[in-house]
Formats: C-alpha cells, sequence, structure tokens
C-alpha cells in the first residue's frame, strides 16, 4: 500500500532499477494508493517423467531474488505489504474433452487460438498479456447436463485464507469440503453454485 499516486511512482521507479540490476521485471498495476507487483518468469523449463522440456511460466530463482529486492525497497520507502488485498482469480471448466473445447474458449477470450497451452504443459487458456483470468480444464469423467461446470477459483495469500472463508460464511456460504485444506476449500452459495477458496500451501495432511 502507498499514501499517494506519487509515492507509488516511486517506488516503481526503484523496482524498475533493481529490474534492470538483475536482468528481470516484474509486472505491475498501480492505482490511487496501490501498487501490484506480479513476479513470474515466462522462461522456465519443466522437464516431465519422459525427460522432455516443456517452457513454462513459473517462479524461478530470479522471481525470489527480484521479490528480496523488492521487500527491501518497500522498506527503505516505508511501503507496508498488504497481502489481504491481494486475490487472483482463475476459472475453472469441468470437461471430459479438454483438448477439444480449448481453443473454442481460447477464440472466445483472447481472439486467437494461441493462447491455448500458453506457458503450461496442458490446455490451459492462458492470456499474454494477463488482462484476461486464465482458464483451466479440470478432467471429469463424461456426463450428462445439468451440471455446474464452471466454477471459479480464489487464489489468495496462505495467512487471508480463514478470513475469506469466514467472510463468505458470514455471507451465507457454506463449505462444502475442506478436506484439501488449506490448499484449497469448496464453498458454496445459497443455490449451491461453488468456488474454491485456493493457497499454494498442501493439504494439512500431507506436511
Amino acid at each position: 500500500m502507498v499514501g499517494d499516486f506519487g509515492t507509488g511512482v516511486r517506488f516503481v521507479a526503484a523496482v524498475g532499477e533493481a529490474g534492470d540490476t538483475l536482468g528481470h521485471h516484474p509486472r505491475v498495476a498501480m492505482g490511487d494508493g496501490y501498487v501490484d507487483l506480479k513476479l513470474l518468469s515466462d522462461d522456465a523449463v519443466y522437464r516431465d517423467d519422459e525427460g522432455t522440456e516443456h517452457v513454462v511460466d513459473w517462479l524461478t530463482q530470479q522471481d525470489v531474488d527480484l521479490a528480496r529486492r523488492v521487500t527491501e525497497i518497500a522498506a527503505e520507502q516505508a511501503v507496508a505489504a498488504d497481502p489481504a488485498s491481494i486475490t487472483t482469480i482463475e476459472l475453472a471448466l469441468d470437461t471430459a474433452n479438454a483438448a477439444t473445447v480449448a481453443p473454442v474458449w481460447a477464440a472466445l477470450l483472447t481472439g486467437s487460438t494461441e493462447a491455448r497451452g500458453r506457458g503450461t504443459i496442458g490446455d490451459d487458456v492462458r492470456d499474454a498479456t494477463g488482462r484476461v483470468p486464465i482458464l483451466w480444464f479440470q478432467d471429469t469423467d463424461d456426463h450428462e447436463t445439468p451440471r455446474q461446470r464452471f466454477h471459479v477459483d480464489v487464489w489468495v495469500a496462505p495467512e487471508v485464507a480463514d478470513l475469506r472463508i469466514a467472510a463468505a460464511l458470514t455471507a451465507g456460504g457454506i463449505v462444502v469440503d475442506d478436506s484439501q485444506a488449506p490448499s484449497y476449500t469448496v464453498i458454496a452459495d445459497q443455490d449451491g453454485n461453488k468456488a474454491c477458496v485456493c493457497t499454494t500451501l498442501p493439504p494439512a495432511q500431507e506436511r
């Protein structure tokens, strides 16, 4: 969080200089009172079980190094972090035919089928500009409609997940499944529509 727009500009300028030094830069979203930084490398290499290498969007040591420097800059400029204000939305579609339907959704969401599988080893639709939420496909058996096929994944910082879930419950939501918490908790509204509150932590039973 920043006190005003000018403070945000100075903070971003310092982060830009740090990025120049490290040869790596974040994505920046900025407004009155806030600066959001997204650290992600688009040239990470994933090696699958067969040894095939894939270029993917992923966190790398470059991101970690820059994040540490950003933390130092924030401390120097008295800029406070506010994890509770950060939310990332992903759309999830249940389907037994991801490879078939993915090009359609890529074209609908981004105007091009090139977004299908970009930066991932699957069929996810990922907009290169980051303006469109990721659409990923949850593999299911063939099934008849009606059934909820779309759900929203709400990604939050691990330390605020319980607060986000509590807010949803206070508003009338219901916990449908918390067996995988804190990795994800399934919440339903009063009509039974579901969403997942997700964190980067593994399920408690795997720790």
